[in-house]
């Protein structure tokens, strides 16, 4: 009987830490879109947008370029990032803020661009629909810490 028991409890325990091995393999994956190229992100993006906002062909083409443009930006960020991170050298807090700055800026450009390509209804759904993501990146973000400070 007590066999029995102990090797019940061996077996939950043993299943127990193979699930959280598991689960810990997953926040190491990249997206699903990290592993495109960039013209086929931008392409996926382009088709997301066409159906959501029922943009034209004309639209199309113009939302392409400035999510192309987007992409570029998005990258060399990211470089940026990756090279401060590899000297392991942390921003100052001016250059935080400009950092910051140069983010928004190229925000309200990049809004000011997609304005200017689609209709008033179109615009608002975009809006929408930017909110509704990220309100849904928050959500698995604070999801996902919430499991590391179960861990923890």
């Amino acid at each position: 009987m007590k066999n029995s028991i102990i090797a019940l409890l061996l077996i939950i325990g043993l299943s127990a830490f193979a699930q959280e091995k598991k689960d810990m393999g997953k926040r190491h994956q990249r997206s699903e879109m990290e592993k495109f190229t960039p013209e086929q992100r931008n392409q996926l993006m382009v088709k997301k947008m066409t159906l959501e906002l029922e943009l034209n062909s004309k639209q199309q083409e113009q939302v392409g370029k400035i999510i192309a443009e987007q992409g570029k930006i998005l990258e060399a960020r990211k470089a940026e990032r990756m090279a401060m991170k590899d000297t392991d050298k942390k921003p100052t807090t001016d250059e935080h803020f400009a950092m910051q700055m140069k983010m928004l800026d190229e925000q309200i450009a990049m809004q000011a661009k997609i304005k200017s390509v689609l209709s008033p209804e179109q615009f608002k759904d975009w809006k929408n629909l930017k909110a509704e993501n990220r309100e849904r990146f928050h959500k698995k973000r604070s999801e996902h810490r919430g499991k590391e400070e179960q861990r923890g």
